[in-house]
């Protein structure tokens, strides 16, 4: 790879990301090399190390691809293209940052590709599958999915929009970015720099005459209010949040100033989740879901924490507890005996 020219490696680099199906490829300047990753199944493996003299021009070259001005290398910059890769079509979303060495560039790959999820793919135990349909077969109220970055909320969320599609019902969401074309579905982009935010953008969705509006993230209080009273006109709302757990997104949104009355009126149910790699014959292969389910807004006796979950699926053979520690923590799931 290092004898190729720099846009037939730049081209290497993301040809064999896509081979690997991985999500993100880091491109991080060391003092004497470029040292390359790819996220694979959550965690970051190393690829071959590229001369530093290939550096500055491999940069450009990927700031030329995304649309980026090459003179720049004071600032950071975001930027987006698409590819052709191994016969797909693949969305690539580029951050740039300068580094102590030189630019540092993540780029992740969305293959763009209908998403037809279905809700029994999810991995969902019975008990958690029977809460979850109930909580979106109500058609109102504000349904939050929550957890870390990379644990699976917008298959979830995609999955949940699949289901409720058909004909008579007018879906539409505001993501950023959206990452899988829903048929049926009206999508719009979040664009930051031309003015269209989450709560513009939602606000504008709302004079469309929706039936179900999903917000791909609540991260304000102007946001999270237009939501809630979306919800409490009819409306169903699906968002995702960033919390640790289920109960703690109740908690989020009064933190961040929604009045806890509005949130018990509206918010109709959260999942939290989680990925976890799946072991098959003592390796490990693709990922299976963690997930807890809470209808309405507070815990009732048969809540199941994800702590639960990860047992039963430790016991089923689908993972194993090292792994469930390092995605839960340490000690969060006693060992099984």
């Amino acid at each position: 790879m290092e004898q190729l020219k720099t846009p037939e490696l730049l081209d290497e680099i993301l040809q064999k990301a896509a081979s690997l199906s991985a999500s993100d490829v880091h491109l991080e300047p060391r003092d004497d090399y470029l040292r390359v990753r790819y996220r694979i199944d959550g965690l970051l493996v190393d690829g071959s190390p590229i001369n530093k003299t290939k550096q500055a021009a491999l940069l450009s070259r990927l700031k030329l691809l995304c649309g980026l001005d090459i003179g720049e290398t004071r600032l950071p910059q975001d930027g987006r293209s698409e590819l052709r890769l191994t016969k797909q079509l693949i969305d690539l979303r580029t951050s740039i940052l300068p580094t102590i060495h030189g630019e540092k560039a993540v780029v992740r790959l969305l293959p763009r590709r209908q998403a037809q999820i279905k809700l029994s793919d999810l991995g969902m135990g019975e008990g958690s599958f029977t809460s979850f349909q109930s909580i979106i077969e109500r058609r109102q109220g504000l349904v939050l999915i929550t957890g870390p970055t990379g644990s699976g909320k917008t298959t979830t969320l995609y999955a949940a929009l699949s289901f409720l599609n058909n004909k008579e019902t007018n879906i539409m969401t505001i993501e950023d970015p959206v990452e899988y074309q829903l048929p049926g579905i009206n999508q719009v982009q979040v664009n930051n720099k031309a003015g269209l935010t989450f709560a513009r953008g939602l606000r504008s969705i709302l004079r469309q005459d929706p039936d179900i509006v999903m917000i791909g993230e609540i991260r304000d209080l102007e946001t999270a209010r237009i939501a809630i009273q979306a919800a409490l006109t009819g409306h169903q709302v699906f968002s995702t949040l960033h919390t640790n757990s289920a109960p703690a997104a109740v908690e989020r949104l009064v933190e961040m100033g929604i009045e806890p009355y509005l949130v018990k009126a509206t918010v109709a149910g959260v999942v939290a989740q989680r990925l976890a790699r799946k072991q098959i014959a003592g390796g490990y292969q693709g990922r299976i879901g963690l997930f807890e389910v809470l209808i309405g807004s507070t815990t009732t006796p048969n809540f199941k924490p994800l702590t639960e979950d990860a047992r039963e699926k430790i016991l089923a053979g689908l993972t194993d507890q090292n792994e469930i520690d390092r995605v839960l923590g340490e000690s969060a799931v006693p060992e099984t005996t």
